[in-house]
């Protein structure tokens, strides 16, 4: 078996966040949490990283070291989602407040420091949020950037469009200007837009058979997931939420269930009505530089069966 790849799980939880942690610890084998690093998003720096520890201590996973990062985006008044997280981010279970330490390092030199400490390209980040730390790491200290292997992301959407305005997702909406360092940077993108993210439903079926493995933490993700979709279920008049941020995990475990193509992916920072907009250029009429992994299809069954594997193993 080879060794397990080394992540670095930048986040700001939401309930799809806890998702995507869960999975993670639910695969020791694979994959190797280095630390958490949390940043302001769908709710304010101190509930992200309250609710960062609170999914590590759901999951006996008290040993890994949880940094706060940015509570603002780079250069925007901070955008919040609690209509779609709740008041606290993880509303829905009766959680216990946690009390394992958050870490006194800031993110940003939390990611700095281990992207120049572990060798050249052995280090995955993953992100979960806006990309505000891993803008602010990228311009402080561009050297870190050839050292990253790939940088996994949630975040944009094209011929799905956007989910907090028409043109834009909420990740790429709140922090336009660190989206435009990351994707400019030359840094390896792999993208999970909500083109597939939006095929991912929650479905009772799949949320029954979360529930049957009965234990604390598939049951506090139940009735995350039942809090969560209400919105989406609304909205879409679906069967279900989508679960968006479990896809960036889901890929560094089975690649083989995305589809997707390498696409020249420009983020729109000046434009009032479509700021935040990620243009794909899925048909490749421009001739910039391809410079992302855009995917747009994947296995439905094959994901949540991962899933629910994965979980029943906390």
């Amino acid at each position: 078996m080879a060794n397990p790849r080394k992540i670095i799980i930048d986040t700001d939880p939401g309930q799809d966040d806890a998702a995507a942690i869960m999975l993670a610890f639910g695969s020791p084998e694979e994959l190797d949490v280095l630390g958490i690093t949390t940043v302001a998003g769908n709710v304010p720096l101190s509930y992200t990283s309250r609710n960062a520890r609170i999914v590590c201590e759901l999951c006996g996973r008290t040993d890994t070291k949880v940094f706060a990062g940015a509570d603002k985006p780079i250069a925007r008044k901070l955008v919040t989602a609690e209509h779609v997280h709740g008041k606290t981010g993880l509303d829905g279970p009766v959680l216990d407040e946690p009390t394992m330490p958050l870490q006194t390092q800031h993110s940003v030199d939390f990611i700095v420091e281990t992207l120049r400490s572990e060798p050249e390209g052995a280090v995955t980040l993953c992100t979960l949020g806006p990309l505000t730390n891993i803008g602010l790491a990228f311009q402080q200290a561009p050297d870190i950037i050839p050292r990253v292997h790939e940088l996994v992301m949630m975040g944009g959407g094209f011929f799905e469009g956007g989910n907090i305005t028409p043109a834009a997702e909420f990740n790429i909406y709140v922090d336009p200007e660190a989206a435009d360092i990351v994707f400019r940077s030359g840094v390896p993108i792999v993208m999970m837009p909500l083109d597939v993210t939006h095929k991912l439903l929650t479905r009772k079926d799949r949320v029954k058979r979360m529930a049957d493995l009965g234990t604390r933490p598939a049951i506090a993700m139940v009735e995350m997931l039942e809090f969560f979709e209400r919105f989406d279920v609304e909205k879409y008049g679906s069967d279900g939420g989508p679960l968006h941020d479990p896809t960036v995990i889901a890929y560094l475990l089975k690649p083989e269930l995305f589809k997707g193509r390498t696409c020249n992916v420009e983020i729109e920072v000046k434009s009032e009505l479509t700021a935040g907009m990620t243009v794909v250029d899925w048909w490749h009429v421009t001739h910039r530089k391809r410079n992302a992994q855009v995917i747009r299809d994947v296995d439905a069954d094959g994901f949540f069966d991962l899933l629910i594997e994965r979980f029943a193993r906390i």
